[in-house]
């Protein structure tokens, strides 16, 4: 199998009325390649260029799931469970990709060598299972703490809270803060001080990154869960405690990551932790309601003085069924190209190639775009000092999977935070040992 050569700059391989590309990407005409991506707001931009490829491959892309990447992972397990993996390119992701076995094909053999070298190390790294690269890295996340500016530079809340809580308001700096602010700045049903995600592998990021700054780890050397620690509690409990007090939207045991980012820019929620990608759709008047008044610090420090910070990267895949490697190599190649990160980087996503950092702080700061490259240069400072991954071993999501009902039944008050976490300790010690660590 060739790799898809990399760097014939100004060539254009199709007829007069292709657009023109920096690179060669092959040729395929009237070759169909099927592809399963991840849906959502922050990833659409990238799919207006797919045409950019198709004209000047002559190949056609299919598109046949656009889901959230919850659905679209239940989606490709059954597929593997129906034996019915007969597409090529899927969306994926660091956390996701070691749980699927040998599915997807190592990429070391089908793209590049000066194609992958232009991606951050780490990253790479991170995208590697037992030695495979098994998928190419498209945008990287950390989380971030997003703020209505406005409430801050009010002085009457400013003199309130001063007199609530004895400290200055401003923009949190730790966790504790930010429970002080959502209580204060709520006033349900109409503002809400906070939100979070309730449900699927995100809550159980979130709890985890919070365990971590509180002290805690989710697995002992031996890979035996520790979650239900005192750490472990105190994380849980900081949920828990702003949903019983109404600080956050009673919905949140069943918001996924639109639910938040399309909740903080609908102007009802006064902070939100979330990814760089949100930032330009929260800054943009056409969409958001606190464009312009949008404030980004990174993430607060948990009690043991370590920021949050879940990270992990989206990613593309090729299956080892994929019925032309070459075609869809070049399609991961072409969506994850420097040109193509630029178009995600101007919307506020991570990017995983290390020169498109630089060039797009460049970039708005040339444009006079200080929100931006303020963006940029924050989520930088994170992703190099505060970015943490989940444990990038296969049974993470079947963990997940006992441990966020266990979660959300805490939030909504049908279990006490250490009971919840007990009982999920339980099942997932069970995982663990079934599949051989201890």
């Amino acid at each position: 199998m060739k790799t898809i050569a990399g760097l014939v700059l100004g060539t254009a391989l199709v007829a007069v009325a292709a657009p023109a590309l920096a690179q060669d990407y092959g040729s395929f005409p009237g070759y169909t390649l099927r592809v399963k991506l991840i849906g959502g707001a922050q990833y659409e931009p990238l799919y207006a260029e797919i045409p950019k490829w198709e004209a000047a491959t002559g190949a056609k892309v299919e598109i046949l799931s656009r889901k959230n990447h919850f659905e679209l992972d239940k989606e490709i397990k059954q597929d593997i469970a129906a034996g019915t993996l007969d597409w090529c390119v899927g969306s994926n992701h660091t956390s996701f990709a070691p749980q699927y076995g040998d599915i997807y094909a190592d990429l070391n053999t089908l793209i590049a060598p000066e194609v992958i070298a232009d991606f951050v190390p780490l990253v790479i790294g991170h995208s590697t299972v037992n030695g495979r690269l098994v998928q190419l890295p498209r945008h990287s996340d950390v989380s971030n703490f997003f703020y209505q500016k406005s409430l801050y530079e009010d002085d009457a809340r400013k003199a309130a809270f001063k007199e609530k809580y004895g400290y200055d308001l401003a923009p949190p700096e730790t966790w504790a803060q930010v429970k002080d602010q959502a209580i204060f700045f709520a006033a349900p049903p109409d503002f809400y001080g906070f939100q979070f995600v309730g449900k699927d592998e995100a809550i159980t990021g979130r709890f985890y990154e919070m365990l971590v700054a509180e002290g805690g780890q989710m697995f002992d050397d031996n890979w035996v869960p520790t979650f239900n620690s005192e750490a472990g509690v105190a994380a849980l409990q900081f949920f828990v405690d702003l949903y019983a007090a109404k600080a956050v939207p009673a919905g949140v045991p069943n918001y996924t990551w639109d639910d938040t980012g399309l909740g903080f820019g609908s102007g009802s929620v006064a902070m939100d932790l979330d990814w760089g990608g949100w930032s330009s759709y929260f800054n943009d008047p056409a969409n958001s309601k606190v464009a312009g008044n949008v404030g980004l610090v990174r993430a607060p420090k948990g009690s043991s003085g370590k920021r949050t910070g879940w990270s992990g990267s989206h990613s593309f895949s090729i299956t080892e069924n994929c019925d032309n490697k070459d075609a869809a190599a070049s399609f991961l190649t072409f969506l994850t190209s420097y040109d193509n990160q630029m178009v995600e980087a101007r919307k506020g996503l991570l990017p995983t190639r290390a020169k498109v950092w630089g060039d797009a702080i460049a970039e708005f700061e040339a444009a006079g775009n200080s929100f931006n490259a303020e963006v940029m240069k924050t989520f930088q400072t994170s992703m190099a000092e505060d970015a943490f991954t989940p444990p990038l071993l296969p049974e993470w999501i079947e963990v997940s999977n006992v441990l966020w009902p266990k979660l959300q039944a805490a939030v909504v008050g049908d279990m006490s935070a250490k009971d919840a976490l007990d009982a999920a300790q339980v099942e997932a010690a069970a995982i663990m040992h079934d599949a051989g660590y201890n």
